[in-house]
């Protein structure tokens, strides 16, 4: 371990600290903490929601994608490109007025309100769904985190594990929304000038540039063309890629949150257009990154996952590295911070007040959202103990499983008027199961590895329309009583 490269490091933590201290405010109740009373100005808004998205992923998954499967595996930069896209195009604006009309601040809440949902199934089932999907991608997250730890100084991995964690923590414990919204939107300027300098500089380092990556690739044969071969395989391959990651965006809770805390709906263009560059950006030169390594790396590297990390060594100095290092944490920081945030409000607004303590004050459910980002973490770093996970697999799995059960409700709550509770349910049920047990039924239905979001996603959009309609009838004539009903009591 290198004590310039700790004192980086240390560095990047305290000024972490001091923006969540800086951006502090005081709050008095769950809304302050969970939704920052919907003050987001654009540009907090744009930035946060993509700092949100792009996890160590975008430093450790992606490369080593290209690294080992080829210039093909950035099919997948035009998916994300391509659903985030239609998120702010089709998603945000509504979402922003609706959540406000029905007085929610979570998901599982805005999709009780939204269908009259007495039962509490609705509320329920989609609060375990989040909390269940999101805590095995904050465990993503640690694991890269962990990885780097170890990689940087030396320090056992289970140690830095815990590191990571109380760091995240305790910013995220001081400031709530607010302070995840500032920290994230300066993470997302510093990943992005570290993702920019890194492969250009590594690109000029090599002897003989583009021909020397063209020759290690053709040794390993690994493809630098978007298209290995125009195959039925091949083209499908791709159309899995492009739809497996763009799909999920529409029910991504850590995400679209983002969306609801802005102040102003009308400004929700001007969000786009920052967000989308600044997406596009980083995934270019993300994949830059990716075929830079081919020829910077010419034999290989024992654990593909740390191509950025191992690049970045080699051509700084201790101090500086220690800075670049710090683009993998923030990425990674930026996304685990909103998904804790996300938990805790589902464990305070979604569980506590509506099952266990309807009558609870503003301060006890502070209290209990608070509470609610220990939990989570602790849990969290219990499934990160299995340190062979693949990151670009768990991200995926717990991506797969919030798009497919959140995905299709949250566009039928916003453009169906024929959509009932019995069938925003059954949709959330669906999606759920297809995309945490596809892996489990795929080799029996198909030869082919078909992603769980493509099946989840439209099996789930399918039961929510068919589900609808068989149920219309009873669904009419209780909403015709449970309206009458009010009218005759006021």
């Amino acid at each position: 371990m290198h004590s310039l490269t700790l004192i980086s490091f240390f560095a990047y933590f305290c000024v972490l600290l001091a923006i969540g201290l800086i951006s502090h405010k005081k709050q008095r109740s769950a809304a302050d903490f969970i939704m920052g009373n919907r003050s987001l100005n654009f540009w907090l808004t744009a930035l946060s929601a993509h700092a949100s998205d792009m996890s160590a992923w975008l430093f450790m998954g992606f490369p080593a994608a290209i690294f080992i499967g080829g210039l093909s595996q950035s099919w997948i930069a035009f998916g994300l490109l391509g659903g985030m896209f239609c998120n702010w195009q089709f998603v945000a604006k509504p979402l922003r007025t609706m959540t406000e009309k029905y007085d929610s601040y979570t998901l599982s809440t805005f999709f009780e309100n939204r269908y009259h949902d007495k039962s509490g199934v609705l509320r329920i089932s989609t609060a375990l769904i989040s909390v269940f999907f999101l805590t095995c991608y904050v465990a993503s997250g640690l694991i890269s985190m962990g990885l780097l730890i170890e990689s940087v100084f030396g320090i056992d991995y289970y140690v830095g594990l815990g590191i990571a964690t109380l760091v995240v923590v305790t910013y995220t414990l001081v400031g709530g929304f607010i302070t995840v919204a500032w920290t994230d939107t300066f993470q997302a300027l510093f990943l992005l000038a570290v993702v920019m300098i890194v492969p250009i500089i590594a690109f000029f380092s090599l002897k003989d540039g583009v021909s020397h990556i063209q020759a290690v690739a053709h040794s390993k044969q690994v493809s630098l063309a978007f298209f290995k071969d125009y195959s039925f395989e091949s083209i499908l391959g791709i159309i899995f890629l492009i739809f497996s990651w763009g799909l999920g965006y529409f029910g991504q809770p850590h995400i679209v949150t983002k969306f609801m805390g802005i102040k102003d709906a009308n400004e929700m263009n001007k969000s786009k257009y920052v967000g989308m560059t600044w997406q596009f950006l980083t995934l270019l030169f993300a994949v830059l990154v990716g075929v830079v390594s081919l020829g910077f790396f010419p034999s290989g590297l024992e654990d593909s996952r740390l191509v950025f990390i191992e690049m970045v060594k080699q051509l700084f100095h201790p101090l500086v590295a220690g800075f670049v290092l710090c683009a993998v944490l923030a990425a990674t920081m930026s996304t685990i911070d909103s998904q804790m945030l996300v938990c805790s409000s589902v464990l305070s607004e979604d569980f506590y007040k509506k099952i266990f303590r309807k009558t609870a004050s503003d301060l006890e459910l502070l209290r209990v959202s608070r509470l609610g980002i220990v939990l989570v973490s602790g849990f969290s770093i219990m499934l990160a103990f299995n340190r062979n996970t693949s990151v670009i697999d768990a991200v995926h799995y717990a991506w797969s499983g919030l798009g497919s059960s959140f995905g299709p409700l949250v566009l039928m709550s916003l453009y169906s008027k024929k959509t009932n509770r019995y069938g925003a349910i059954a949709g959330v049920i669906v999606g759920g199961i297809i995309a945490g047990g596809w892996h489990l039924v795929n080799p029996y239905l198909t030869v082919y590895v078909v992603p769980p979001m493509i099946p989840g996603f439209l099996l789930s959009l399918t039961s929510i329309y068919v589900v609808s309609k068989m149920t219309q009838s009873e669904h009419t004539n209780g909403y015709a009583e449970t309206k009458s009903s009010a009218l005759k009591d006021s």
